[in-house]
C-alpha cells in the first residue's frame, strides 16, 4: 500500500495520531462550550431587555 509521505511519521506514530485525536476532541469540545455559553447569554440578555426576571439556570 502505498502512503503519502506527510502521513509516514515513523515509529512514533502511535503516539502522535492519538494526540491529534485528543486535540481535535478538546477544540471540539470547547467550540461546543462556547457556542452553548454565548446562546445562553444570548437568552438572559433577550431576557433582561424585556424586563423578564433573571433565572438561575
Amino acid at each position: 500500500m502505498m502512503f503519502d509521505p506527510m502521513f509516514d511519521l515513523g515509529p512514533y506514530s502511535n503516539f502522535i495520531w492519538p494526540a491529534y485525536a485528543v486535540s481535535a476532541v478538546a477544540l471540539g469540545g470547547m467550540t461546543a462550550w462556547t457556542l452553548w455559553a454565548w446562546r445562553r447569554a444570548k437568552r438572559r440578555l433577550l431576557a433582561l431587555e424585556k424586563g423578564a426576571p433573571e433565572s438561575k439556570s
